[in-house]
């Protein structure tokens, strides 16, 4: 039988049987398999949604860590790391003071454990006999004493001479002059600086200048004029010149308790230029015959030097130094006066008078002091009564010797007391037989600020930054009075009571009353400075008296240009503009530095003031100073820790620096706090430059060394090693005593 083929409609038909079957067959167990995936689903929904929940989370928590820590350190960065670096040419000037010295945070192991002027310069080229680093060889390096001279010149020296190169500075500057008076103190002061015109003039100005006031039969000029008391007064007036007593002018400490108080004339023992010493046993003062040969020798070189005959010089330097002996008896040192209760006798100059009648007292002062008005029933201060009644005795009794019937040793004791008054203005050949000669630009500002003080005070004034030094002191003193609630009082009484002393004080800045310019010119109207020294220097006395006279006349305060710290006067610290010039000081340094230097000089002045109500009342003074001392042994040489006590001027002084070097850095944080934005030196962060700053610049001008048993900047080490705001790590240092007590 034949079987024929499927054709392929019929293969598809059965195919399409066959599915249908087998998916009716298969059904049953599909289903079955479905209830079972659906139920497994469900259980496994809350697990899925829940890891996905704690996945997200800890993204979400990775993302705000990293958010914090990117913020921290933002914030990190721009508190430490200064937007810019300050570029002006006072800060290219201290940046390059600063750049001479070591980075004191580069070496933290050896760095503070090294004076100032040991081997921490900076740089490795250095010459033969130079110290080295301080890894070195002990036998490689030289014993202080020789210290290469050219480290010490790059010192900065003392605050008054750094103020004194200010004050050079504005003298020789080219700026614009609006006053005649500043122009007067210019020509001044460049007057003293042409020691040729000086030379050339040799000793003739003088002799012309004796020849006004009479003559002087020394140098075979007839004297016309025999008054004493008329001389005197003349001598005191114009020339500054006090032979025979000195008048000051200030006010009585007796009456500092009352409000306000009053200028008095003060009668004080002179400057006797013969060298005397004080004997404590017979409490009286004596020339010795070894310091009396070279003076009596100096004496014949100036008669000499003025043309005096050689047969008359040796009588008459016998004159001098015999009544100069005399007088030199009756004095007496001021330590001396003090104890015996002899400064500040208050009498009036009728009592006086009868006292020491020799003296024309009422006529001398009046003339002194014109045009004051003085009557005899007006109160002087005398700080040497014993010594004024035996200068009359003596002057009496020299008056009285018939040999000397014409006053002629008396006239001559006034002449030589004014010579020396005006050797300052004459050439060379009488200042070799001076011990030590001032470099000249020195002696004229000096000489220029006797005279013209105010007007130097008023210069300050103009250049002063008063907007950064308000803000400098306010935020010290509010640090200082933080500082003085936080230590620990033996008393409560005591503590409250030297609170409210300190929270009572007022500040203010010590300028001068006289801010117009008119003002200036009207004083120094009558002045007329020209081109010879001599002359410019005889009117610059006559204008120091006339500020005394000044200072009587209108009860006013006295203001000292050369003073650089402060001054606590009643309830008031008073601080002077000498403080706040470069390099220590300036408006476009960063604050960073000013606080690290002028800041800490600020609180450590302070401190000093307030010493004597603190020291005896607080326990935190040896606390503090044992707990540095401590550290620093440990530091420096473990076996020495424990061996060494500290003197009681030793932690008064630690105590004061480190106390001084908090506050400091507390008041620069605040400052900080208000304006954030602070410029840099060297690359320096703020924090980093202001313990640099303080590290370098307080090792040159540190006046307290002697009482320092330690090195000023090793106070930074024990500063970072409680703070958060500095880190020194060193590996060396294994040993970190407790510091809570600092």
């Amino acid at each position: 039988m034949m079987i024929m083929p499927e054709t392929p409609t019929e293969r598809e038909q059965q195919s399409q049987i066959e599915l249908e079957v087998q998916s009716q067959t298969e059904l049953p167990e599909s289903s079955s398999e479905l209830g079972q995936r659906g139920r497994s689903d469900e259980d496994e929904a809350p697990q899925t949604t829940q890891r996905r929940r704690l996945f997200l989370l800890l993204v979400w928590s990775f993302c705000l860590c990293a958010f914090i820590i990117v913020l921290i350190y933002t914030l990190h960065h721009f508190q430490t790391r200064p937007v810019r670096s300050c570029k002006s040419e006072a800060c290219l000037q201290v940046s390059a003071h600063l750049s001479a010295f070591a980075d004191p945070f580069t070496q933290p192991c050896d760095f503070y454990l090294y004076t100032c002027l040991s081997d921490w310069r900076k740089g490795r080229q250095r010459g033969p006999g130079l110290p080295g680093p301080p890894g070195a060889r002990q036998d490689q390096r030289p014993s202080p004493q020789h210290v290469d001279q050219r480290l010490r010149k790059k010192k900065l020296t003392d605050r008054k001479t750094l103020l004194l190169q200010y004050l050079k500075d504005t003298l020789e500057s080219n700026d614009k002059l609006a006053s005649s008076a500043e122009q007067k103190a210019k020509m001044f002061y460049h007057s003293c600086l042409d020691t040729r015109s000086i030379e050339t003039a040799g000793a003739e100005p003088f002799l012309k200048l004796i020849e006004n006031l009479g003559g002087w039969a020394v140098t075979d000029q007839k004297w016309n004029q025999t008054d004493l008391n008329s001389t005197l007064g003349l001598l005191m007036r114009n020339y500054g010149t006090f032979p025979f007593f000195n008048l000051l002018v200030g006010k009585d400490p007796n009456e500092s308790s009352q409000q306000t108080s009053r200028n008095y004339i003060q009668i004080d023992q002179p400057d006797l230029l013969i060298p005397i010493d004080f004997n404590s046993q017979t409490e009286k003062s004596e020339a010795k015959t070894e310091t009396l040969r070279p003076f009596f020798s100096m004496c014949t070189r100036y008669l000499s030097l003025l043309g005096a005959p050689q047969r008359d010089s040796l009588n008459h330097v016998g004159q001098f130094i015999s009544l100069s002996s005399e007088l030199a008896v009756a004095t007496a040192p001021l330590e001396y006066r003090l104890a015996k209760g002899q400064l500040y006798q208050r009498m009036t100059i009728r009592e006086l008078q009868s006292q020491a009648p020799v003296i024309d007292w009422l006529g001398c002062l009046q003339m002194a002091f014109e045009p004051v008005s003085l009557t005899e029933d007006d109160p002087v201060l005398v700080h040497n009564l014993p010594y004024i009644i035996k200068m009359s005795q003596i002057i009496s009794d020299w008056l009285n010797k018939p040999e000397y019937s014409n006053s002629f040793p008396l006239h001559t004791y006034m002449i030589f007391n004014l010579l020396h008054t005006m050797i300052p203005a004459l050439d060379y050949r009488f200042k070799e037989t001076v011990e030590q000669i001032e470099p000249r630009w020195k002696s004229c500002v000096l000489e220029t600020e006797r005279g013209f003080g105010s007007v130097l005070t008023h210069f300050l004034n103009k250049r002063t930054a008063h907007a950064e030094v308000n803000e400098i002191i306010e935020n010290m003193v509010t640090s200082l009075k933080s500082k003085l609630h936080g230590l620990q009082w033996n008393n409560p009484k005591t503590h409250k009571a030297v609170v409210k002393k300190v929270n009572s004080l007022t500040h203010k800045k010590w300028t001068s009353n006289q801010t117009n310019e008119a003002e200036f010119d009207n004083f120094f109207a009558e002045i007329t400075m020209g081109s010879t020294f001599f002359w410019n220097y005889a009117q610059l006395l006559s204008l120091w008296q006339k500020s005394r006279i000044k200072l009587l006349e209108e009860q006013s305060e006295g203001v000292d240009i050369l003073s650089v710290s402060p001054v606590l006067n009643r309830k008031e610290l008073v601080f002077p503009l000498g403080m706040f010039v470069p390099p220590l000081f300036h408006p476009t340094y960063p604050r960073a530095f000013n606080y690290g230097v002028t800041g800490f000089l600020i609180a450590k002045d302070i401190l000093h003031l307030l010493l004597p109500d603190v020291h005896g009342h607080s326990e935190s003074v040896a606390q503090v100073a044992n707990c540095v001392w401590t550290y620093y042994l440990n530091a420096k040489d473990r076996s020495r820790a424990g061996g060494n006590s500290l003197s009681r001027a030793q932690q008064q002084e630690v105590w004061v620096q480190y106390s001084a070097l908090e506050l400091a850095l507390q008041a620069y944080q605040q400052s900080l706090k208000s304006n954030p934005s602070d410029t840099s030196l060297s690359g320096l962060s703020h924090t980093n430059l202001f313990l640099s700053a303080f590290s370098q610049f307080n090792c040159d001008l540190d006046p307290y060394h002697d009482s320092m048993p330690l090195e000023s900047s090793f106070l930074v080490k024990v500063l970072c090693a409680k703070s958060e705001l500095c880190v020194l790590h060193c590996a060396k240092e294994k040993y970190q005593p407790a510091l809570k007590s600092c």
